[in-house]
């Protein structure tokens, strides 16, 4: 005879439950982080009057400095027009100006401006405060393991992308 236990289990067991059931277990823990983690970062971000991946392209351009557009889409891996798009909305926020590559007058560089210098101080207390958070969840002795597994997971994901991508090609 089966006996059924009579405490229901926890709102976030069940939760976790039907997630697994819908996506997997490590697809659904990565959807629900990636989910929290953007809502988070896109709150925070607002105080600001950022986007999370305008906060990053700017402390990016901090960390090196002018870059060619084309550079920041393959670092941010967005194609050209998403890259523009973010661009144009710091350019015309007063945050980083366009201008020709004296190298190559047929590339573009971006570099933030005056103002969006100006923001660099908040925007890394943002990010630092979102790095914070995230280290709560992992012990000290377990944060070199937790990224390790994090980078290997993105990985593993897009080099898939990529080979579904010269597929797709090839089936043309």
């Amino acid at each position: 005879m089966r006996t059924t236990s009579t405490t229901p289990p926890s709102t976030a067991a069940r939760a976790a439950a039907e997630r697994a059931v819908d996506f997997g277990p490590l697809s659904a823990a990565v959807l629900r982080l990636a989910r929290a983690h953007r809502a988070l970062a896109g709150q925070l971000a607002r105080e600001v009057g950022l986007h999370p991946e305008q906060g990053a392209l700017m402390m990016h351009l901090w960390a090196v400095g002018p870059v060619r557009q084309s550079a920041l889409a393959a670092h941010f891996g967005k194609d050209s027009a998403a890259t523009t798009r973010t661009v144009q909305r710091l350019e015309r926020a007063g945050y980083l100006r366009r201008r020709a590559d004296p190298g190559d007058g047929r590339a573009t560089l971006v570099e933030p401006t005056p103002a969006g210098n100006a923001l660099r101080g908040r925007v890394e207390e943002i990010w630092g405060r979102l790095e914070r958070v995230l280290e709560q969840a992992v012990p000290v002795a377990q944060r070199g393991a937790a990224l390790d597994l994090l980078t290997g997971m993105a990985d593993v994901v897009l080099a898939e992308l990529d080979a579904e991508a010269t597929r797709s090609l090839t089936e043309v």
